[in-house]
């Protein structure tokens, strides 16, 4: 008999008589800690999704990048990172200054990131659409930079998805996404996961085993039921979010709005380039002037919820200067346009003009 999904291993162990059980791809299976077939899974299509020989998945999309930088970085090494990227991503990579490992930040385009790379460079990683702002990177001129200095490309494509763009393809050497957004899609479980083309990497996965990254069974399945659902999620996203980019552009309480579908924003020359099916992502950001307009304005929210994540069926509104962007001191924020009258508004799918009319009431109290 064979069932319509694939069943959930909850288990700890499984049987070993003398050697372990070896899988298909040459790795013990004996302990979850180390491999389990739920999570392997959800490997094989997330792998498929991105046009990948190879996917690990992870606890976190924190937990992959972790592990990554244990795999790939050693005393000595040079790392350059996005400036506008995700805080805890640049965090850690600080905090292995201790091991002797340097971080150089660079202004978020390919220009400024080819420039950052040197010689000495081992590790350089960014995001295909930044956060907040939805700067679009060219990542084919990047590869190419990194791979003149022989450094190791990694893409965090988890504002985009594989539906809009896939960076392997491009000259990435992996590919990193948080699951926990739009892959799962449902603001309901947490994983990343790691994904290259080649040859398994065997020293990735025994750090994996090592650090105990690896997701859990149950949290593997639910995102493997939530991909199910992604392409007509994403594209319904976007489509809306577009739509409420049109709208922000022209309400005379909006400063600014910053979304690469729009056609005279900065990047959507870049992004028409990288990304598929003319779409341009789910995620709008916008500038109502100052804090105090800030928090009103997410205070007055009915049905959009305020809270720091995006990527799922419920539409969300984040204050990046409170989350996103906290650690950053003044002058950074205001190089990358990152105001304390920012909003980040991950779209959902609630029908476009219950969206439309929570925020233009919401926009009533901006002053």
């Amino acid at each position: 008999m064979k069932p319509l999904h694939s069943p959930l291993y909850i288990t700890a162990v499984f049987k070993q008589v003398g050697d372990a059980y070896l899988t298909e791809r040459g790795t013990e299976l004996k302990y979850s800690r180390e491999e389990n077939p739920t999570a392997k899974y959800l490997e094989e299509k997330l792998a498929k999704l991105e046009n990948a020989d190879n996917a690990l998945a992870f606890n976190s999309g924190m937990g992959a990048i972790a592990t990554l930088y244990f795999t790939l970085l050693k005393s000595g090494d040079e790392v350059v990172l996005s400036m506008e990227g995700y805080g805890t991503t640049i965090e850690l990579a600080r905090l292995l200054d201790k091991f002797g490992i340097k971080v150089r930040l660079a202004y978020p385009n390919a220009e400024k990131i080819c420039e950052a790379v040197t010689e000495r460079t081992k590790l350089v990683l960014v995001e295909t659409m930044t956060n907040p702002t939805l700067k679009v990177i060219d990542i084919p001129e990047v590869a190419k930079r990194c791979n003149e200095v022989g450094a190791t490309l990694i893409v965090d494509n988890t504002f985009v998805t594989p539906i809009l763009y896939k960076p392997l393809e491009d000259g990435a050497r992996f590919v990193v996404h948080s699951l926990t957004k739009y892959i799962a899609g449902h603001n309901d479980v947490v994983g990343g996961a790691v994904l290259w083309n080649g040859e398994f990497n065997q020293e990735l996965w025994d750090w994996r085993r090592r650090l105990g990254t690896i997701i859990q069974p149950f949290d593997a399945w639910m995102i493997e039921r939530g991909m199910r659902t992604l392409e007509v999620r994403f594209e319904r996203q976007s489509k809306s979010a577009l739509a409420i980019a049109e709208f922000l552009r022209e309400h005379p309480k909006v400063r600014e709005v910053h979304y690469p579908g729009l056609k005279d924003d900065p990047y959507h020359k870049i992004a028409k380039k990288l990304f598929a099916r003319n779409l341009y992502g789910g995620v709008v950001a916008f500038d109502i002037g100052n804090e105090a307009n800030a928090l009103a304005f997410l205070r007055a929210l009915k049905k959009i919820f305020p809270s720091p994540s995006l990527g799922g069926v419920e539409s969300i509104a984040t204050y990046p200067v409170k989350s996103a962007a906290k650690n950053m001191d003044d002058s950074q924020r205001k190089l990358l346009g990152i105001t304390k009258g920012l909003i980040r508004l991950s779209v959902g799918l609630e029908p476009l003009e219950e969206l439309i009319e929570d925020l233009d009431h919401a926009l009533e109290v901006v002053k």
